[in-house]
């Protein structure tokens, strides 16, 4: 049974009322004071002291001071009255129980304000934290390729540089080289005028002697040569037919065992149904087919209606679970809602389908590739989707988007090995 504490003092202002209350040995450690706007209460076993405020208070700011055996408190008064008395006059038990439970509910939902506060408080400084931490890895980020940019610009620089001074030094070689074949040509020139000089002067003699029986012989030649000239040709067309060359493909490069399998695999694979299942049971003929309901998704897929398109293509594999192209475009899909996982499982499964590798399934091999690719990529995994570019690439090397994808992929994937 507590010890009710009744000698208490008090003394008041039109702002605020100072209650001394004696008890003997009291400590912080031992007392537990609860306040409200209403309502005070200390409990130091066995004494208790209960107090139901003559008018509200502001307990935010109020205090409590305990030593030398007493607790002072200063309560400041939510309105600037004085009171009559320090408790309510009247009270029974009743209404006593009303005012605890209250108080308690008041200081429950202060606490779990506070509590709220606090850990709305502790987001934003963690959001600021985030924010500031990106900044400053945005600005790392920034310097080192800028850092790059410099050096790719330096060495762009003395690379054309270097260029310059080898186009300079062959350009002398050439000019030296072409002012020594021209003195060279030059010498050559001089000693054969020398030559027909000497031979001029040794020949003149006999040349002068010769002349008239070479002309009287001339004139004899020349009537000889008008005489021996044949008629010119008649002019004709001459048709000339080339046997085609067929190059017939090696048997160590031929795919035909490959195209043939690939088509019965087709054949097999739209066979494959499966109309057992009840479900299935109420459903028109047209909605059984899974060429028709792969067609409903792919609509569906158009109209950016992607979860109605899954359960399109979920239902088509229920019926057909062989057909690629089912799983490929809900993979599709599934990459829309970025639901990244399940995308790679798809893309896997078609690829798992597409197989033997022919010319007749290599876009949709690309596409398979391009799709998990995107997948690895937005989880992070930027070597794995890099290895699926790469692999489409093989498949499909000029085609542009994917270049400049896995081009912008190792550009990641180098900058993540400099940061780390």
């Amino acid at each position: 049974m507590p010890l009710l504490v009744s000698n208490y003092s008090w003394q008041q202002t039109k702002t605020a009322v100072f209650l001394s209350l004696p008890l003997r040995g009291v400590c912080v450690r031992d007392a537990d004071v609860f306040c409200t706007e209403n309502y005070l209460k200390v409990n130091f076993p066995p004494f208790l002291f209960e107090a139901f405020l003559y008018a509200p208070i502001d307990d935010a700011s109020s205090k409590a001071k305990i030593g030398n055996d007493t607790i002072v408190f200063t309560l400041y008064k939510k309105e600037a009255v004085m009171w009559e008395t320090l408790s309510m006059s009247s009270v029974d038990k009743e209404m006593m129980q009303i005012i605890r439970e209250k108080s308690i509910l008041q200081a429950q939902e202060k606490a779990k304000e506070a509590t709220e506060a606090k850990a709305t408080a502790k987001r934003e400084d963690q959001k600021y934290t985030l924010n500031v931490m990106m900044q400053i890895e945005e600005e790392e980020r920034k310097k080192i390729e800028d850092m790059k940019e410099n050096e790719r610009k330096k060495a762009t620089k003395e690379l054309e540089a270097w260029k310059e001074c080898q186009r300079k030094a062959e350009e002398r070689k050439r000019i030296q080289k072409e002012e020594k074949l021209h003195q060279q040509e030059k010498q050559i020139d001089e000693e054969r005028k020398k030559l027909r000089h000497k031979n001029l002067t040794k020949n003149s003699t006999s040349k002068n002697l010769a002349t008239k029986e070479r002309n009287s012989e001339n004139i004899f030649l020349g009537k000889l040569k008008e005489d021996c000239i044949p008629a010119p040709r008649s002019v004709g067309n001459i048709k000339i037919n080339f046997t085609p060359r067929v190059f017939p493909t090696a048997l160590r490069e031929s795919k035909v065992a490959e195209e043939e399998e690939w088509l019965h695999k087709q054949a097999e694979a739209r066979k494959a149904m499966n109309t057992d299942i009840p479900e299935f049971r109420d459903l028109k003929e047209d909605e059984k087919n899974p060429e028709w309901l792969k067609e409903k998704g792919n609509k569906l897929f158009a109209t950016e209606d992607y979860l109605a398109a899954i359960n399109a293509y979920n239902l088509a594999i229920r019926l057909n679970n062989k057909i690629p192209l089912l799983y490929l475009n809900r993979a599709a899909c599934h990459l829309k809602l970025k639901n990244l996982h399940k995308a790679i499982e798809d893309s896997s499964k078609a690829l798992e389908l597409l197989t033997p590798h022919v010319a007749d399934n290599a876009n949709a091999r690309m596409k398979a590739h391009v799709r998990r690719g995107t997948a690895f990529c937005q989880l992070e995994l930027y070597v794995e989707g890099l290895q699926d570019y790469e692999a489409a690439l093989k498949i499909d090397p000029a085609n542009k988007i994917v270049q400049n994808d896995a081009e912008k992929i190792r550009n990641i994937i180098q900058g993540t090995e400099l940061k780390s």
